[in-house]
């Protein structure tokens, strides 16, 4: 059972071994993801010039729980465009967000933008750095 939800940036920090990836791998054991996020983490890993076989290798080590983005989280996602708007999150960002106040979790990430929104939209963010 997922103990929060993560942002791609935080997968990210994992896999490029930046600043914050220790606390992402202690998040990452148990996350779900939404499509989208995984639909950016794939998007990375082809421009990086990841062959097919390989992102499957990857996200298959990731054990990630992925859900998918309904017709009911699409509608709290983009409901909140214009309490985020100002910090300049993306589609992906509200996704992961929206997924995180539906399950009741924790939404981590590595953008700090993330803590100005939180309490607009009713979400707990973790911050790993």
């Amino acid at each position: 059972m997922p103990i929060c939800v993560i942002d791609t940036s935080a997968v990210f920090a994992d896999l490029n071994e930046e600043t914050g990836a220790e606390e992402a791998r202690r998040w990452l054991r148990d996350a779900a993801i939404s499509a989208i996020n995984l639909q950016e983490i794939v998007s990375k890993a082809v421009d990086k010039g990841v062959p097919a076989e390989g992102i499957f290798e990857l996200i298959a080590a990731l054990r990630l729980d992925v859900r998918p983005l309904d017709h009911n989280l699409a509608l709290t996602a983009g409901l909140m465009r214009d309490a985020t708007k100002r910090v300049g999150l993306s589609h992906g960002d509200r996704a992961c967000l929206a997924l995180a106040k539906k399950m009741g979790l924790p939404a981590v990430t590595a953008d700090r933008a993330w803590a100005e929104i939180a309490e607009a939209i009713g979400v707990e963010v973790v911050l790993i750095r």
